[in-house]
């Protein structure tokens, strides 16, 4: 049995929430400059130059890449053998948030309730997703997701009968419906599966998977490859403006679902997908 206190849990949290907002993960950064090297419009190369350049000085003067510092997902992977004292797990990493943002000079964007629209004023409560697992491990992944990029998300019932080309039209309409306003070059997560509600929590699970890595399932790893190619050849390019670099990475997740059904969800990250992880 390991024992956890909650100050522990906000520290990190706290730190984690500047980290995603100021750091470039790294396989993000070294997809952005192998696509610069493959771009073909002279202004997509420019504009992936320029976004290059945004990410090494929010990182050495720590401050942000993006004005929008999101709102805030927290994943939570939790080992059987953990035990949390000191109070509230959720009350631990909503402080964290609240002092990330406040410490870290991060734009606080949630407002309390869709319709009120009054602004929280510390971007809390973080959108927090609990997973339980074997062993004595605290993992935290702290996510802050604009809604520049998650506006233009998507989510479709299909029936079993649409199968993969029904899948592979929706993801393509997405992101062509999406066009610059995501602030692409985008990383496109996709849930397949579950039910309404799952596919959207893998979609955007999927976008925490490194850049450049593929599904353990040979076939889903080739259909990420066939999708990321045809986005690429939508021609939308870096910013909008036009080239081959729509899309850094297309990510799958699938899981079991309903003989009668095939759920589907598109969450689309923006050039910074912006993550930062460490455990306890």
């Amino acid at each position: 049995m390991k024992t956890i206190h909650t100050s522990q849990v906000t520290d990190l949290v706290e730190r984690l929430c500047m980290d995603a907002n100021y750091k470039l993960a790294p396989d993000i950064e070294n997809a952005m400059k192998r696509y610069k090297t493959q771009e073909k419009s002279p202004l997509g190369r420019e504009i992936l130059g320029t976004i290059l350049e945004n990410a090494r000085i929010a990182r050495t003067e720590e401050v942000p890449m993006c004005q929008d510092t999101g709102m805030t997902v927290v994943y939570l992977t939790i080992g059987q053998e953990v035990h949390i004292e000191g109070g509230s797990l959720k009350d631990a990493v909503n402080e964290g948030v609240r002092r990330g943002y406040r410490n870290g000079y991060l734009r606080k964007s949630v407002v309390k309730d869709p319709f009120d629209r009054t602004n929280t004023g510390d971007n809390t409560p973080a959108v927090i997703h609990y997973n339980i697992v074997e062993g004595e491990e605290l993992h935290i992944l702290v996510a802050p997701k604009g809604f520049g990029s998650e506006n233009k998300s998507r989510l479709i019932m299909l029936t079993p009968s649409q199968g993969v080309q029904g899948v592979k039209d929706f993801v393509i309409k997405v992101v062509r419906d999406a066009g610059p306003n995501p602030c692409p070059p985008i990383v496109v997560g996709v849930g397949v599966g579950g039910t309404m509600e799952r596919c959207a929590y893998l979609s955007k699970l999927a976008l925490m998977r490194s850049v450049g890595s593929h599904s353990d399932n040979e076939f889903v790893a080739s259909l990420e490859k066939e999708l990321l190619e045809e986005i690429n050849r939508l021609g939308i390019g870096p910013a909008g403006f036009g080239g081959s670099t729509t899309a850094l990475a297309v990510n799958i997740l699938t899981e079991a679902t309903h003989i009668a059904g095939l759920p589907v969800a598109v969450n689309i990250g923006c050039h910074a997908t912006r993550h930062a992880e460490g455990s306890l």
